[in-house]
């Protein structure tokens, strides 16, 4: 049996993250994707339960933790592979 995993995909507007964002739900997991504006992600995506769109800049130290604590506030703290 396969568990259900978090993805966090940066650059999720567009190029390869929308379709490595695209794979990961059709596989049945959750993505946080991230963007430097939140609201293209949409438009690339589109709207699931599955999907959280998230403003990143990868050079901003806040900016990242905010997305991690956004990801940790809609799917629960990530657990250890090896339990």
């Amino acid at each position: 049996m396969t568990r259900k995993q978090v993805w966090l995909v940066t650059g999720a507007a567009r190029g390869m993250g929308v379709d490595i964002a695209k794979a990961a739900l059709a596989a049945g997991h959750s993505v946080v994707a991230t963007a430097r504006n939140a609201d293209s992600i949409g438009a690339a995506l589109g709207q699931s339960e599955h999907l959280l769109a998230v403003r990143l800049d990868v050079t901003d130290t806040s900016s990242a933790e905010a997305a991690v604590a956004a990801a940790v506030d809609k799917f629960g703290k990530p657990r250890c592979s090896g339990q």
